[in-house]
């Protein structure tokens, strides 16, 4: 049996000694993180945190978040993204149509409640009742936040085709104008993002309540139209941007779906299609319930994402995936960001969408034929 000195020799018992101290109830939440979070899915958060906030923010670093799920219905956006927006720490966004419309909601002062998922939907529907799992909301709230969008899409200026960036930036303008008629604080990511220079993309734009309008408006004669072409070649100039100007590129990814792998495609697009020289993202955090072995993406592993040039092989050690419920995570990835680093400064790549892309179709103008 070797004694304590030999098995301390071996490479592999190097890692901190496990002796946290007793919670006493006092702790913040980064301290709890830090001090308590030690090993399985907690450890995976702790070192989510710490990565995000040791590696991911700093100044050179451009940050890209993904959204999936119903995120904003229960809350989230108001409590952990749009203080993260604020700080600086979102420089763009890919999301669901879903998150962004029920986000609309809480910016045009409409109303969700707690509820039970145990309650009878039947009951619900009789009484006009949505349900979320345990989130309940009023059948008019779906009513007039349709309204909203569609009295926006009527408006002069949605009348051609756009991306979706330029798209939620249009809405986001009035979904502050409407906070500030209700004066009501910043409820909405639609609004936080507009007054932060924040893109927000949307990888499958008619997949939502808000696609639905603008089909509606469609039929009616609107001449709004969504090039996801657009969407495509900004998400990557977004990307080159970061490494050509010598920073490095970070994705972090809040579930899975689409919005991930429209996250993560700027890499292939820019590699493989463009033919332009890269490596692959440099940093990459992951919340997920999904599982690899069943084939899903939204369950595929950093390693995995290598094999098609999404993250650079050098940059695998600065990847964390929490196999761990969103609602959890990023409430607590939120507080402990907040709590550990300062404010960054706003990158504003909205307003910058003209530069980047002339910065990517010059690369591609000039890179060598194709064999």
């Amino acid at each position: 049996m070797p004694n304590n000195s030999e098995q301390n020799s071996s490479r592999f018992l190097r890692g901190a000694r496990i002796d946290p101290s007793p919670i006493t109830g006092d702790e913040r939440v980064a301290d709890l993180i830090d001090g308590a979070f030690l090993a399985y899915n907690a450890g995976r958060l702790r070192d989510a945190c710490r990565l995000f906030v040791e590696r991911v923010l700093e100044p050179e670093v451009t940050v890209g978040v993904s959204l999936s799920g119903a995120l904003t219905p229960a809350g989230l956006g108001m409590s952990a993204l749009i203080p993260l927006i604020e700080a600086g720490f979102v420089d763009w966004i890919v999301s669901t149509g879903a998150v962004l419309y029920h986000d609309a909601h809480f910016g045009i002062g409409l109303e969700m409640r707690q509820g039970q998922p145990s309650v009878s939907d039947v009951e619900l529907r009789e009484e006009g009742v949505v349900r979320i799992y345990d989130i309940f909301f009023h059948y008019d709230v779906l009513l007039s936040t349709d309204a909203f969008f569609r009295q926006l899409i009527d408006g002069e200026e949605f009348q051609r085709t756009m991306g979706t960036a330029e798209f939620h930036y249009l809405v986001g303008r009035y979904v502050v104008k409407r906070e500030r008629a209700l004066g009501i604080e910043r409820k909405s990511i639609l609004a936080a993002c507009y007054e932060a220079g924040v893109p927000i993309y949307s990888s499958a734009p008619g997949d939502s309540s808000i696609g639905m309008n603008v089909a509606e408006r469609s039929l009616a004669g609107g001449e709004l139209r969504i090039d996801s072409a657009i969407d495509v070649n900004e998400t990557a100039a977004i990307v080159l941007d970061a490494k050509r100007s010598g920073g490095k590129s970070a994705v972090v990814i809040m579930g899975g779906g689409s919005p991930k792998n429209f996250l993560l495609q700027t890499e292939p697009q820019l590699q493989e299609v463009l033919g332009l020289d890269e490596a692959g993202h440099d940093y990459f955090i992951q919340f997920t319930d999904a599982r690899p072995d069943t084939g899903g993406l939204s369950g595929a592993t950093p390693s995995e994402a290598v094999s098609w040039g999404k993250v650079d092989p050098g940059a695998l050690p600065d990847t964390v995936v929490c196999y761990l419920d969103v609602s959890v995570g990023l409430p607590l990835l939120g507080a402990y960001a907040l709590a550990r680093h300062e404010p960054r400064t706003l990158r504003q790549l909205y307003d910058r969408r003209a530069e980047l892309m002339s910065r990517l179709e010059s690369e591609y103008r000039q890179r060598p034929p194709r064999p």
